[in-house]
């Protein structure tokens, strides 16, 4: 049986010792140090007391005394802890609770998944590199074989994972599908080796000679993603959006949608698609191609006045045109230097690829297209629409289609702070797999964000700023956790985000 022993030193010290007899002998197990004064005394002796508790797992006599509320205020000495290691506990339970509260927890799938989003927002890498953070951060361990093996498995949550996206849409973001933004984008692989699905094509990331794939994705007017497909690289985009419309109207059974997209989208042939399904769309037009007598005629209207609209009804639709002293600018100075480009080209034929501005000449020489370059300063600064809803004002046209830049803030988003490419995958379903888990990742930025009206970058920095290191005590084995304390303003903020998450916009 172990006890506690107080002796005198020979420096005239008090040492609290923790022994036992054995064979009549006393012997010691423990030497916990050498008291100076009464209050060191004690505090060796609650030390000592502690030891015994945890050593025998025997209940103390007075268990007031060691309640959970008193366990933070045990001594022990800082020579005895030993760090063993640095975790970012706050981050995962802060992220798991946004994946907990936007409904995805309800995926019936291992852990796996889920850990695969959270660090495609914390730090996107490899599956493999995915699998050495997760057990370095925390503790989170995993087998290169079960990933394997789960991985394709995972692509069965497609259905389930849009479903909750778009649920959570409509009970919290005021999502009804009378309003969606679509638009594609391309995904690069580190490879050169083609096959039925990875295949070159015109690539958005300049890797015309490297095999892609094409995301269609659509969001609400906040940029949240309610739906996504795959399609083959080196398909024209302007065959990708019925198919996606159209499973969504299947799907959830809409009566009334309209659809915003580019202008490299929306074909006489979709249009006429979409608005035969009782759908409608607003489209960004090529003004460029319309006779010059009405490209005069709309800069003529708009004189170029901002908030100031020209509608015309035509055989595409009600055509909206609008002006913008900023679009202008930049319309100026991106002409210029195609001017400039063009003349560098004339002062050397031949020395490069023939540009916007040059034409064929006679005899076999070249010359500045002066007539393109006029037509190009009288639209400097129009822009225009064409929609089949040909009662909304023309102000809500306009306003509706630069809503379209939140479809491609999360496009950047996803390539950029998820890096969804390069894609390192070879296998179709695991690649249409890692596509669901940066989908997946991509709704919890944007709700994040939302909520914190800043990027996700930031936040994720903030959360990553709290640590919680796991200190051993080498008395006892006991181990402790404690956790940076962190700026209020830092928890203050994170409490709100998870808060707003239950509430409706």
């Amino acid at each position: 049986m172990y006890k506690i022993r107080t002796t005198q030193t020979g420096s005239g010290n008090t040492a609290v010792q923790i022994v036992t007899r054995e064979r009549s002998q006393t012997r010691v197990i423990k030497h916990l140090g050498s008291a100076k004064n009464p209050g060191e005394l004690a505090d060796l002796k609650r030390l000592a007391s502690q030891y015994l508790i945890l050593k025998s797992e025997t209940p103390p006599l007075f268990p007031q005394l060691f309640t959970a509320s008193d366990s933070n205020q045990r001594i022990v000495k800082v020579g005895q802890l030993q760090v063993r290691q640095i975790t970012h506990q706050a981050a995962y339970d802060f992220l798991s609770e946004v994946y907990r509260n936007l409904g995805f927890a309800k995926l019936p799938s291992h852990p796996l998944f889920a850990d695969l989003v959270l660090m495609r927002l914390i730090e996107p890498a490899s599956k493999i590199r995915t699998l050495t953070l997760l057990k370095r951060y925390f503790g989170k361990i995993y087998s290169e074989n079960l990933l394997y093996r789960q991985l394709p498995g995972f692509l069965s949550l497609k259905s389930q994972a849009c479903q909750i996206a778009v649920n959570y849409a409509r009970n919290k973001l005021a999502f009804n599908f009378s309003l969606v933004f679509y638009d594609v984008t391309t995904l690069y692989f580190e490879t050169f080796t083609a096959d039925e699905l990875r295949k070159p094509g015109f690539s958005k990331d300049n890797k015309a000679n490297q095999p892609q794939i094409l995301i269609g994705l659509v969001v609400n007017a906040e940029g949240f993603p309610v739906a996504f497909d795959i399609f083959e690289g080196n398909t024209f985009e302007g065959k990708t959006i019925l198919p996606v419309i159209k499973s969504l109207q299947k799907q959830w059974s809409i009566s009334d949608l309209t659809v915003v997209a580019d202008s490299a989208m929306l074909s006489q042939a979709v249009m006429n698609q979409l608005t035969g399904l009782g759908l409608h769309y607003i489209v960004g037009a090529r003004l460029a191609n319309l006779p010059l007598s009405e490209i005069n005629s709309i800069s003529k209207h708009l004189g170029r006045q901002e908030g100031k609209y020209y509608a015309a009804l035509t055989d595409r639709g009600l055509l909206v045109c609008d002006y913008s002293a900023a679009r202008a600018s930049k319309d100026k100075s991106d002409r210029q230097k195609q001017i400039d480009r063009a003349n560098r080209y004339l002062a050397r034929p031949g020395s490069g690829s023939r540009l916007r501005f040059v034409k064929s000449s006679k005899p076999n020489g070249f010359e500045l297209n002066q007539p393109l370059i006029s037509k190009s300063e009288t639209l400097e600064g129009i822009k225009g629409y064409y929609t089949d809803s040909v009662s909304l004002p023309p102000e809500l046209i306009v306003a509706r289609y630069k809503d379209l830049w939140q479809i491609e803030k999360s496009f950047r988003l996803a390539k950029s702070d998820l890096e969804a490419r390069p894609i390192w995958h070879r296998k179709k379903a695991n690649i249409e797999t890692h596509i669901l888990i940066v989908f997946v990742s991509l709704c919890l930025a944007k709700v994040i964000e939302l909520a914190a009206h800043t990027s996700i970058r930031k936040i994720i920095d903030m959360v990553w700023d709290i640590q919680d290191v796991e200190l051993e005590d080498t008395l006892t084995g006991e181990k402790h956790i404690k956790r940076s304390e962190g700026d209020l303003a830092t928890f203050t903020k994170l409490a709100d985000i998870l808060g707003s998450l239950s509430r409706t916009y």
